[in-house]
């Protein structure tokens, strides 16, 4: 059965306004894959666990028709006051259970998503979808994020980082196990396709206020599970975490900018021609 999480709206806002998405050269790396394998044009892509719709807008450009699906009603909700490409919607479904005819979508997606689904049962259903030579992206990113700042230690920024991880841990979802990329390599092990790649370690940089890197770390799943657990603590593990880091920085704004190096991985499969 899937994990159903992010389903309050105002986690839906928080997803919406801090959730970060892979960059152009990362959906590039994803394209190309699809190109050598399938060639273009293509028609349908459809984006699942789409959340609040970033991944899914980056799909339009490249698409004839781009479909996010969620399985969380505020989720979609989100994601429609933001829909302003004409190829793209939104459909309220599981995970394991797409609305799409057989042989029909060019490309399966899901952006930080796959670990929270019934694995086995929806990697079935993307064989069902995806037409011959149709092409699976399942992209994630760590917590080894960085943070780097002007005439900053990085070293003592990412040392304040890494207890805040270590105080969410205990928080941490068991169905994600001490590491989700394991998760994923066990899928790559898994799909029974000849043509597939796995990347392990993409790294891609952003700017950001530091507001924002503190609103990215607690729209994750072991922060608002602290949250749920004890209101207190949580508001003080942040607002400490944050105090720590302005003043290694010497600053007294949390809308100072900072560098924020996130860590990706990916796993891509090609559905065969004969299935």
């Amino acid at each position: 059965m899937a994990c159903r999480l992010y389903e309050g709206k105002a986690h839906a806002a928080s997803y919406w306004k801090y959730r970060i998405s892979p960059s152009e050269h990362l959906m590039k790396q994803v394209l190309n894959f699809c190109e050598g394998h399938r060639g273009g044009p293509f028609e349908l892509a459809v984006d699942v666990g789409c959340g609040s719709g970033q991944g899914t807008l980056l799909l339009a450009k490249h698409f004839a028709s781009v479909v996010g699906t969620d399985v969380s009603p505020a989720q979609i909700e989100m994601a429609l006051r933001h829909a302003k490409q004409p190829n793209v919607t939104y459909r309220l479904c599981a995970a394991e259970e797409l609305p799409f005819a057989d042989s029909s979508a060019d490309l399966v997606a899901a952006m930080s998503a796959f670990h929270w689904f019934d694995r086995p049962r929806f990697l079935l259903e993307t064989h069902r979808v995806l037409k011959p030579r149709g092409c699976l992206a399942l992209v994630n990113y760590t917590l080894d994020m960085e943070l780097s700042y002007s005439d900053c230690c990085s070293h003592t920024l990412n040392q304040i980082c890494r207890e805040f991880y270590a105080a969410l841990h205990p928080y941490r979802n068991p169905i994600l196990g001490p590491n989700s990329i394991y998760l994923y390599k066990e899928a790559f092990e898994a799909i029974p396709y000849p043509n597939k790649e796995w990347q392990e370690c993409v790294w891609d940089r952003t700017s950001m206020p530091l507001s924002s890197y503190m609103g990215l770390v607690e729209s994750f799943s072991s922060y608002q599970a602290l949250l749920r657990d004890d209101p207190q603590k949580a508001q003080k593990l942040s607002e400490d975490v944050c105090q720590r880091l302005m003043s290694v920085m010497k600053v007294t704004s949390a809308e100072t900018e900072v560098t924020v190096a996130v860590k990706y991985f990916y796993l891509l499969a090609c559905k065969p021609e004969e299935a």
